[in-house]
């Protein structure tokens, strides 16, 4: 388990976490104690760096997100609905059809 000189406070709810870098480079907060109940695999890589993962024999993490008191507003994401694509517009000479 990572010493404790790594832990921060989370800005909602004021809990306990850990920063740690996902398989996929994103920074994702973690719970700062083991939960067997979590669905992360949580371990420290040579640098002192947090890493998370699917689960295997290392301790379990509980992401924060699923714990946190204070909800979060939901970020619109653009639209991914065919048909709905933005114009295009292309700057130039009018020329007459020939």
């Amino acid at each position: 388990m990572p010493s404790d000189h790594d832990i921060a406070t989370c800005d909602g709810c004021f809990a306990p976490i850990r920063w740690a870098i996902t398989v996929n480079g994103k920074r994702q907060a973690v719970n700062a104690d083991p939960d067997p109940a979590g669905n992360l695999a949580a371990h420290t890589d040579g640098t002192g760096t947090l890493k998370v993962r699917v689960l295997s024999a290392e301790w379990h993490a509980m992401p924060h997100a699923a714990t946190c008191s204070r909800p979060r507003p939901r970020t619109p994401r653009p639209s991914s609905r065919p048909g709905r694509r933005t114009p295009t517009v292309r700057y130039g000479t009018w020329r007459p059809a020939r």
